[in-house]
């Protein structure tokens, strides 16, 4: 069952042991979690696809049950194996992390161990630590058995032919549809793939088509732009690694928050397992839509029928058109399920994330989710590489994900074993207007 991705091409980076202290059980949730990013991101390169949020889901949920398995408090992930009683958490968390990424990358497995080894040298010894540790690989083995025939790497083909408005291979590289096997992944919480799937994008006889294809032109041009030099950076900042982005930011949120270890572990599955499930239905929409990104619209534009648009067959994009179509945006389908489950798990509108690009070296205060949709809304226009409406349609359907995810799993659980209500905070906006 184990895969091998791709071939070990970097060394990551050994977690800081300093972070782990007894007074601070959590930290070891969020040290797994680096180290799983670690190991993803050098795994799967500089891949233009969502395929790292599927990898953060599987190994965030299985964390999960294994610490709220016996520290309760939350309903368990499609599983009813509780964990026996004096068990240490910290000890279940590290070694579910440990399994599930161990079994997905194999070719890590010396860094792995050497790391769950430090993870476990720095917890106590004893029979708390060992059944914590069994309990620990039940909640991975679990998981692993509920992905077994997932659909992870089928071969599903993008049949469309060629046409006005049909997304086709676009420059430099002219790379074929990639990972098309995500728009037919079984979900880890939703029904199915297609469930929050929107109505599609506008003709490309109508005026709202030609009003995207006229901000681009303008907008998310390389060069001879309107943009500022803010808009610009905006666009840079969300260039990146988005899932990336999104864990170190939740892992300081987690840490200056002073989160208690089942609280960690729910904040780090709901954030990825909803991502997860929006990259599926950006996915599914891709592949179901097929529409052409806006070098293709730009360039081939005296073919759309439109007669408000017009060709350029020069134009290029400020950023590199990732290779799979335009709606919807996975970038904003993303963002906005995190910052809906972030929302929904906090319980107010407040996200409180500091996020840190590696392309522009800067970091961003984000204590609003409807500021943080925005700006990743337009960073995608100005960026050039999306239409507006696949942007906002994409935030739309994130937030719906995420918001039927929270309705449904990861929920308290009372003593009596009820599950009470929890709050239910403002839906984020999608930044429907440009600047």
């Amino acid at each position: 069952m184990a895969i091998v991705l791709v071939t070990l091409t970097a060394a990551t980076r050994a977690p800081d042991a300093g972070i782990r202290t007894a007074a601070d059980p959590a930290a070891v949730v969020r040290e797994w979690n680096a180290i799983a990013t670690d190991t993803i991101t050098t795994s799967l390169g500089p891949r233009p696809s969502g395929q790292a949020a599927i990898w953060q889901g599987f190994v965030s949920v299985a964390v999960y049950n294994a610490v709220v398995g016996i520290e309760g408090r939350y309903a368990l992930y499609k599983w009813h194996g509780r964990g026996p009683a004096k068990a240490s958490s910290a000890a279940a968390a590290a070694t579910a992390a440990h399994d599930v990424l161990l079994t997905y990358f194999p070719a890590f497995k010396e860094r792995l161990d050497s790391a769950y080894a430090d993870s476990l040298a720095a917890l106590p010894a004893g029979q708390a630590r060992d059944r914590g540790v069994a309990y620990g690989k039940r909640a991975a083995a679990r998981v692993v058995e509920l992905r077994e025939g997932d659909g992870r790497f089928a071969d599903v083909p993008f049949t469309a032919s060629p046409a006005p408005g049909v997304w086709r291979p676009t420059p430099p590289a002219f790379q074929p549809f990639i990972d098309t096997w995500l728009a037919r992944l079984r979900p880890l919480l939703l029904v199915s793939p297609q469930q929050f799937r929107p109505g599609g994008p506008p003709a490309l006889s109508s005026a709202a088509y030609a009003e995207d294809v006229q901000e681009l032109k303008a907008m998310g041009a390389k060069t001879g732009s309107g943009r500022s030099a803010r808009q610009t950076e905006t666009a840079l900042f969300f260039s990146g690694n988005l899932v990336e982005q999104v864990q170190t930011a939740v892992r300081d949120h987690a840490a200056r928050h002073r989160l208690g270890i089942a609280e960690t572990a729910r904040l780090f599955a709901a954030v990825n397992a909803s991502a997860t499930d929006a990259v599926v239905t950006a996915w599914d929409s891709k592949l179901h839509y097929g529409s052409w990104r806006p070098i293709t619209a730009i360039r081939l534009a005296d073919t759309d029928g439109n007669p408000a648009t017009t060709a350029d067959p020069a134009w290029e994009p400020l950023l590199l058109t990732p290779p799979h179509p335009d709606y919807l945006a996975g970038h904003t389908t993303v963002a906005a399920a995190v910052a809906r489950a972030v929302t929904g798990v906090l319980g107010t509108s407040r996200i409180d994330l500091r996020l840190h690009s590696e392309v522009t070296g800067t970091t961003r205060f984000y204590g609003s989710a409807d500021d943080f949709n925005r700006d990743v809304v337009d960073a995608r226009v100005w960026g050039g590489v999306h239409s507006r409406t696949a942007d906002v349609a994409g935030c739309r359907a994130g937030t719906r994900v995420a918001a039927w995810a929270l309705g449904h799993y990861f929920q308290p659980v009372a003593k009596d074993g009820t599950q009470p209500s929890p709050p239910r905070p403002a839906e984020p906006e999608c930044g429907d207007d440009s600047d």
